[in-house]
């Protein structure tokens, strides 16, 4: 991946809603980022010199707050990207789409466990404060869509938005770059999933719903649990659990097929994966998927600082129980090892605990009779020629 070249960077006029107010009082360390998921800017791994200093807004640089003053949330920044290409292709075999559409880079919902935080690194910045408060939007890449749907040589394959980071995160609001992506589908009739954490899918679904008649579109939405104080500590600005569930039954009413993702499982951390899969299939959700906790390159560094602001207590056993998700050697483990990258087992893990894992999954499902089955989407309808305004005898 080669770093992005933002066209500006001068600061994108966004409000930015406040996510101090927990749903109780939570105590933790003065270095924690209250509303946000990191509590620093850690350094990255293709950075020449280590940060051994961060402003990570508790300080006192021009502009800081001052003792007795309220501290300074550390603003959203939105760059500008212009967009080379629009469809990245994914060979990944434990995936169940062979194409993606992103058209952010990093998320302002700032979940601590997110697999794409380490790509922020390509672009110099920081998996850590950075990947939630440096947001890349790809301005153009309805049109660059436009081109690559076009050429003779496409042929249409499965196809998910927002699978790297979310969609409908809080600049959609105002950029509208996913709702220009649907667009462009809806135009070529190219058969579409979306997944996203974020009650803000409902606004498109004057969009969706008109393709989910014509089997060419289906939304997944993530629950990683029903607590909402964990919720808030876990996905700082994400929407709440019941909100998602009531945009899952606005979805479902609204005829669009809609699954649920309980993903991440965490060990002693996501405890009620049951509850939450019951949830879901009581507001409309018809099928489910999971996958186990990933710590890739310095999201191992970063969720093991997350443990220690929010759960000292328990931070060396859930580390042990990731370990034993990914059944990793001996060897792995005295070396700190906390995941295996190998396609086979890294969704889902290997191993006694990942065994007992699936189980619980496949009963609850069968009980509550999810995934019994899948409207698949309809690739015969693709017709570019209707991008080239071509018409179409069909």
């Amino acid at each position: 991946m080669k770093p992005a070249t933002p066209v500006s960077t001068e600061p994108y006029p966004l409000r930015v809603s406040d996510a101090s107010a927990a749903a109780e009082e939570v105590r933790i360390p003065l270095q924690a980022i209250r509303g946000r998921g990191a509590a620093s800017a850690m350094a990255h791994r293709f950075e020449r010199v280590a940060r051994e200093v961060v402003d990570d807004g508790w300080g006192h640089e021009p502009g800081a707050a001052q003792d007795g003053d309220a501290p300074a949330a550390p603003a959203t920044r939105v760059h500008l990207e212009t967009a080379r290409s629009a469809i990245c292709a994914n060979d990944s075999p434990d995936i169940f789409f062979e194409r993606s559409v992103n058209p952010y880079r990093g998320c302002e919902h700032g979940c601590i466990y997110c697999y794409a935080r380490p790509t922020h690194s390509y672009l110099n910045f920081s998996p850590g404060l950075d990947f939630e408060t440096q947001i890349v939007a790809k301005h153009n890449i309805a049109q660059v869509l436009r081109q690559e749907l076009v050429q003779p040589r496409y042929v249409p394959r499965l196809l998910n938005i927002g699978s790297a980071t979310d969609c409908y995160q809080p600049v959609e609001r105002d950029l509208k770059l996913t709702r220009s992506v649907i667009e462009v589908m809806r135009e070529a009739r190219h058969p579409f999933s979306l997944i996203t954490k974020s009650s803000g899918v409902e606004r498109d679904l004057d969009l969706l719903a008109p393709l989910a008649a014509q089997r060419l579109a289906a939304v997944y939405v993530t629950i990683t649990t029903l607590d909402a104080t964990l919720a808030r500590r876990m996905e700082p600005r994400a929407a709440a659990p019941h909100r998602r569930l009531r945009t899952i039954r606005a979805l479902a009413d609204a005829g669009v097929p809609v699954g649920v993702s309980v993903a991440p499982q965490i060990p002693f951390i996501t405890e009620d994966m049951e509850h939450v899969l019951e949830a879901a299939r009581d507001a409309g959700a018809r099928t489910a998927f999971y996958t186990v906790l990933r710590l890739p390159w310095e999201l191992d560094a970063l969720f093991r600082e997350w443990l220690t602001v929010h759960y000292p207590q328990r931070a060396e056993r859930v580390m042990a129980r990731v370990q034993d998700l990914h059944h990793l050697t001996d060897a792995q483990r005295a070396a700190g090892k906390t995941y295996d990258s190998d396609f086979v087992t890294r969704m889902k893990g290997s191993g006694l605990w990942a065994d007992l894992l699936r189980q619980r999954f496949a009963n609850t499902c069968r009980r509550l009779g999810l995934n019994r089955e899948r409207e698949g989407l309809d690739l015969g309808q693709f017709r570019p020629g209707l991008l080239r305004g071509q018409g179409s005898l069909f």
